[in-house]
């Protein structure tokens, strides 16, 4: 019983890590900018969930119609009024990495003290389809299972857009080349700035949904960055399904280890395991050799 209940939440806990790391993966993996601002603005979605819930009784599944978009929109605004004079001046993908570290960096700080002012340093947390289900003998609450479809759907939907669409074969193009999609005419920097903003919208969309099961504070998002850019190289970079299997990979490895050897080596479990990838596969698990 002790493994089926460690297997399943680590089945929730990964589904969780993958829902997150997917929106970086597409501004990392397309767009080209190392996004550390990126758990942050995980923070200030899951409080404006919060906000809504509270303050106007409406549900997280009807906040994420708001917010997700409202993000999505706010995000590409970012993109071109602080992230495009960047583009422009790199030379190459290189220089605008490092750029993009520094700029979201100083975001970061931003965000956070733009909570801080609204909501303060305290720690919140609400409980939204808490209900207990029985599942193979082992008991998880609802809106941990909702957060694991939720990451399932979305990167099997995704990844059908990006393989069956012309845009999503645009997105594949910038990810893998920019200077060669600039030779088909695609246009490099729209399909950055929109990469940059569907990422956003996602980040966003797993803000609210984590909001219903996690006890949140203003300053907690460098934890979700951390654990964000850990599944998207794991998984290799720009890789939506292996965004998806490294996030459970995580999720499970964490899971076993603080249920049976104990809950203080999780965090170095996932960092042996993450160099291990490295190790044997610099490019991640599902990456491509010289991408």
């Amino acid at each position: 019983m002790a493994l089926i209940d460690a297997l399943l939440n680590g089945l929730t806990l990964g589904g969780v890590y993958a829902l997150i790391a997917m929106g970086l993966t597409l501004q990392y993996g397309v767009a080209r900018i190392m996004n550390l601002a990126y758990g942050q603005m995980l923070i200030a979605a899951a409080f404006a969930a919060y906000a809504l819930f509270t303050t106007f009784a409406l549900s997280p599944l009807l906040g994420l119609l708001l917010i997700a978009p409202a993000a999505f929109a706010l995000n590409w605004l970012l993109y071109q009024l602080l992230l495009t004079p960047l583009v422009r001046r790199a030379k190459t993908s290189e220089a605008l990495e490092v750029d993009s570290i520094l700029a979201t960096f100083g975001l970061l700080f931003v965000i956070e003290g733009i909570v801080l002012v609204i909501f303060g340093g305290n720690y919140y947390n609400y409980d939204y389809l808490g209900q207990v289900i029985t599942l193979l003998g082992s008991p998880l609450k609802a809106n941990r299972l909702l957060a694991l479809g939720f990451a399932v759907v979305i990167g099997i939907g995704l990844y059908l857009v990006l393989h069956h669409t012309r845009r999503g074969t645009a997105l594949r193009a910038v990810a893998v080349s920019p200077t060669s999609a600039q030779l088909v005419a695609i246009d490099v920097r729209k399909a950055a700035a929109f990469a940059f903003a569907l990422g956003g919208g996602l980040v966003a969309a797993s803000g609210t949904l984590v909001s219903m099961f996690f006890t949140i504070n203003a300053s907690m998002g460098v934890v979700f960055t951390m654990k964000a850019l850990i599944v998207v190289i794991m998984g290799g970079v720009g890789n939506l399904m292996g965004c998806l299997v490294a996030g459970l990979l995580l999720g499970l490895t964490e899971s076993l280890v603080a249920t049976f050897v104990a809950p203080g080596l999780t965090l170095a479990v996932t960092f042996g395991l993450f160099l291990l990838v490295l190790i044997i596969r610099p490019t991640g698990m599902f990456g491509k050799a010289g991408a």
